[in-house]
């Protein structure tokens, strides 16, 4: 329950009345359209518990604050990570002296999303039970966000989930676990499209103020905060475990939509110290291009290995250009809104200029990502997944001499077999949990990229 002292939760627009973490979680998007971010970031905990649900409840609880009790958020944490495979919930791996992996696939759906969002489907639960409350989640994906959000709220009495991907455009794997739950509350849905179009669908009906109220309508993607939030914790915990908690390290992040690798820059912000993120981007590399030029030019989606990473449009780059503009909503509404309509935007010097001191950029292509996957192999026993490839590669690509870099590794490689076997000769093994899922029935609805036709769909199937 609120008690008016805890964090305050504002949108990146400016123009929408401040909020608690609550209320920043239930309704995802702020009502101006814009992305919530608290109003002030908190000192990083000194706590450094050897448990990973310890060390995630004493550096999330800041944001939580005011709003739900530290021992009931404790138990909500210890809950969400009892469903990892592995003790230390995201176990680091050496490559070589100065490079670690760190692996993030060890929950349910077997990517990264799982962090976040077990605890995010807690954090549901917990918030409607208390208002008596339901809500209809709506999301796009480009392959793990979509079954990770299922995951964590089917069979959820108080929330329906309906989630949009683009037909023909995910791994096998991904569209079977979104396709073969058949929990009543949850609903999979092929979009003829790219995720950009699945990402604009969801975007249009939050904006459509009676559609969004008559539906209760909620978000579980990377645009609702508590997603960041959870985020942070994996970035401290890296650290933690290697013995660097007052020592800057570099952490190379495989990205499309820009939320995990904002995590790790508030982990930052909240003062863990950091030398610098790489943005490892595949073909479709709009911010690597950002970062080299100031400019973000939207382009085609190109289909790649690594699909998770087939976007264009980052929806949280807008977390960070609010930022680089100096807290100035109205002026971040105004740069996006001619990146829209344009397909075009661009940074002054200065903007750019903080954002390269921070951020460095590089991209893969498929035949690079396969190279790097062989590799990887071949040197150290191990398959990795494309987007970990990619992340590898950018930063062997990108490293200075003597730099420590952590490599965000997010997905098993068991999620994309074909591309692990096209590099390696190997077929990767699902987990026993999954083993059955080529065998089960898929249920989906296809339908075109239409508003109206999205629209009627989530009306139809919500309880």
């Amino acid at each position: 329950m609120s008690d008016g002292s805890g964090m305050r939760y504002a949108s990146s627009r400016g123009l929408a009345a401040e909020v608690d973490f609550s209320d920043a979680l239930l309704g995802g998007l702020a009502p101006d359209g814009g992305l919530y971010l608290p109003t002030e970031w908190p000192a990083l905990t000194s706590a450094a518990p050897d448990s990973y649900p310890e060390l995630a409840a004493a550096v999330m609880q800041p944001f939580v604050a005011g709003v739900i009790a530290p021992d009931d958020f404790a138990a909500m944490v210890a809950d969400a990570y009892s469903t990892f495979s592995a003790p230390d919930v995201c176990p680091l791996v050496r490559l070589d002296d100065n490079h670690h992996l760190l692996e993030l696939f060890h929950g349910p759906t077997l990517a990264f999303k799982d962090v976040a969002l077990q605890l995010v489907g807690r954090l549901f639960d917990h918030e409607l039970r208390r208002r008596d409350e339901r809500v209809t989640i709506v999301g796009a994906t480009s392959g793990d966000t979509g079954s990770a959000a299922m995951e964590a709220v089917r069979g959820s009495d108080r929330v329906d989930i309906v989630i949009l991907f683009p037909a023909g455009r995910t791994s096998e794997v991904q569209r079977r676990q979104m396709t073969t739950l058949d929990d009543p509350n949850v609903h999979a849905v092929a979009v003829d499209g790219t995720f950009d179009d699945c990402q604009d669908l969801v975007k249009a009906m939050f904006a459509d103020e009676p559609f969004r109220s008559r539906c209760g309508l909620s978000a579980v993607n990377s645009i609702n905060w508590a997603r960041v939030m959870a985020q942070i914790v994996y970035y401290v915990w890296a650290a933690q475990k290697l013995g660097r908690r007052d020592t800057p390290m570099t952490y190379c992040v495989p990205t499309g939509n820009f939320g995990n690798v904002f995590a790790g820059h508030v982990a930052h912000r909240m003062g863990l110290p950091v030398d610098r993120f790489i943005v490892a981007s595949n073909t479709n590399d709009i911010l690597t291009r950002l970062i080299d030029t100031g400019e973000m030019l939207a382009d085609e989606v190109v289909p790649t290995l690594s699909p998770s990473m087939d976007i264009q449009i980052s929806s949280n780059l807008e977390r960070l250009l609010v930022e680089l503009l100096d807290g100035n909503g109205p002026a971040t509404a105004e740069l996006l809104a001619g990146f829209r309509e344009y397909g075009r935007a661009a940074l002054t010097p200065q903007q750019h200029e903080r954002l390269v001191s921070e951020f460095a950029g590089t991209r893969l292509d498929d035949t690079e990502t396969l190279a790097v996957m062989r590799d990887v192999h071949e040197r150290h026993g191990l398959l990795v997944d494309p987007h970990t490839a990619v992340g590898i590669g950018a930063a062997e690509r990108l490293r200075r001499q003597g730099e420590a870099i952590v490599t965000l590794s997010t997905a098993h490689p068991a999620k994309f077999p074909d591309a692990v076997k096209r590099a390696t000769g190997i077929h990767p093994e699902l987990p026993a949990h999954l083993a059955g899922i080529f065998d089960r029935e898929e249920r989906m609805e296809s339908l075109p990229n239409d508003l109206a036709a999205v629209e009627d769909y989530v009306d139809a199937v919500r309880r």
